[in-house]
């Protein structure tokens, strides 16, 4: 690997660990000759499929337009860098584990719209109303209420046990 500060291709790993959910390995490096310690990520890469979109032309599978996209629904919300990383990690991982050359454009917008529903409330709401086209209030307080009942349930299967000492 070469040094990115004195371009010497003499350096050495000094540690390793998985990121990115098991996706990359991140590795600690420091070159032989400046002593300047950096750090580098490696991953494998694997093919994409092409995304079929709705008025079926083919192009390329894009992370840049996945996360943009996500981001934009993110925006001025107060949400972790580390939570849509591993959002848009957990998205690309259901995207390279399709067995088909083509994915349609519609599956991978479903899959935004169940991480952004496990982030934030908002952002899903903000996405969905884009994606599903919503052309009125009523839409809204449809996909509203099934927000709430997602979210009904899933306290109901929840049990919270207090520990500690009585007061």
């Amino acid at each position: 690997m070469r040094c990115p500060y004195c371009s010497t291709e003499d350096t050495k790993v000094i540690d390793s660990r998985l990121a990115n959910e098991g996706g990359e390995v991140r590795r600690r490096r420091e070159c032989l000759n400046c002593h300047e310690r950096f750090t580098t990520y490696e991953r494998t890469e694997l093919p994409f499929p092409s995304v079929k979109k709705n008025d079926g032309s083919l192009v390329d599978f894009s992370e840049a337009k996945l996360r943009t996209g996500i981001m934009r629904a993110l925006e001025k919300r107060p949400v972790d860098a580390e939570d849509i990383d591993a959002a848009v990690a957990r998205i690309i991982n259901k995207v390279l584990a399709h067995n088909e050359r083509h994915i349609e454009s519609k599956q991978i917008g479903e899959w935004v719209i169940e991480e952004l529903a496990l982030i934030d409330d908002v952002a899903y709401v903000r996405f969905a109303s884009v994606y599903r086209r919503f052309q009125d209030l009523d839409a809204f307080h449809h996909e509203l209420d099934l927000l709430k009942s997602k979210r009904s349930k899933k306290k109901a299967g929840i049990s919270i046990v207090k520990t500690g000492k009585p007061s």
